[in-house]
């Protein structure tokens, strides 16, 4: 079944509209009969520039989303691409229902953080993976709180430099982060050759512990946990190659198990989770029922826990980032524009957010 919705926004451009392609029924029982959809911002009738890109970390004590752009061209044929951070304030109603209005500010990021990716809300702030420059040194996970510069949190593996640490998720049950170390610095061009292959790893800030935790992908790209935090999953955008004239490359969410070991943790099991239907899985979350939600080239693929395919929300230009919000909403980061969907059980959302103290740092 197809069920095309006519976007809600907040400037309505008659070109916008979102459709969601059912493969399964159990995909009513998440969305609802009607979801409601909503433009909030876009950049698309205008510059036309990527503002809504990665993180799209949503903090619900402030209600505002962090999102960070894609690389942009400078005016200057001197000057090199930058990214920039956006934050978005959610001005909403009595009852929380409708979002009024936003302040949107564009911020530069901090030069001790440059080209961030990805990221996730993290006690009272951000942790974001900065991906370096083409300085030694750069690159790494921040944890930049509120109104307050950037503190590293780790920046090398004993001593050698990450390649281009690009996602991230906090694991509930003990605080580790998990995080990805594709080489999309250096094939873009503002990161050195890579001195490691492109790894999956865990920190403890509580201990220091660093462990690679996964190797053998060629661009993993999201990475997150469900809700018991006993399965992993990752994304992997592999590697372009050629086959029969045409380019091909993996577009691949694996899922790992969370395996104890001699008193260590390691991932075991590898195994496909899915492969995705249209380009290749960007931003992956999962909602507080363990189904499994994936940006791609279509929008929003939508799976359960056992790796079956129940729907896609599909989203013009593709889904890159997205975050559950309060009361089922879920923010999708579209490159030129961000969307709001509201699902129809609350339960859904799985606000996912660290509380450790900053003394574990």
């Amino acid at each position: 079944m197809k069920q095309s919705v006519r976007s809600r926004t907040l400037s309505d451009p008659e070109s916008s509209t979102i459709s969601i392609t059912q493969y399964r029924p159990a995909l009513t029982s998440l969305l609802g009969p009607s979801p409601a959809f909503s433009l909030l911002l876009s950049s698309y009738e205008t510059s036309k520039n990527p503002f809504f890109r990665s993180i799209c970390a949503y903090l619900p004590g402030h209600d505002e989303l962090i999102i960070t752009s894609n690389l942009l061209q400078p005016t200057s044929t001197s000057a090199k691409p930058i990214i920039l951070i956006t934050r978005a304030r959610l001005i909403r109603s009595d009852d929380l229902s409708t979002i009024h209005s936003i302040e949107w500010q564009k911020l530069r990021p901090p030069p001790s953080m440059p080209m961030p990716a990805s990221g996730a809300p993290y006690l009272d702030g951000v942790l974001y993976c900065s991906q370096g420059n083409a300085s030694p040194g750069t690159g790494g996970l921040y944890y930049m709180p509120r109104g307050h510069p950037p503190v590293p949190v780790v920046t090398s593996y004993f001593g050698k430099g990450f390649n281009s640490v690009h996602s991230v998720a906090v694991s509930q049950s003990d605080g580790a982060l998990w995080f990805t170390d594709p080489c999309f610095g250096a094939d873009r061009g503002f990161r050195p050759r890579p001195e490691m292959p492109c790894h999956v790893y865990r920190h403890v800030p509580q201990t220091g512990d660093l462990r690679v935790m996964a190797d053998g992908l060629g661009r993993p790209t999201g990475v997150a946990l469900s809700p018991d935090g006993g399965t992993v999953y990752v994304g992997d955008a592999g590697v372009e190659g050629e086959e029969g004239g045409e380019v091909v490359r993996a577009a691949t969410v694996y899922a790992f198990d969370a395996a104890e070991r001699a008193g260590g943790l390691f991932l075991a099991n590898k195994r496909v989770f899915a492969y995705v239907l249209a380009g290749v899985p960007m931003g992956i979350t999962c909602d507080g029922l363990g189904n499994v939600y994936v940006g791609s080239g279509d929008g929003v693929e939508v799976f359960s826990a056992g790796g079956e395919i129940l729907g896609v929300i599909e989203v013009p230009g593709g889904v890159s980032s997205l975050a559950f919000g309060k009361g089922g909403e879920l923010f999708l980061c579209s490159e030129q524009r961000l969307w709001r969907a509201q699902l129809d059980q609350p339960q859904v959302g799985n606000l996912q957010y660290s509380a450790m103290s900053t003394e574990d740092i």
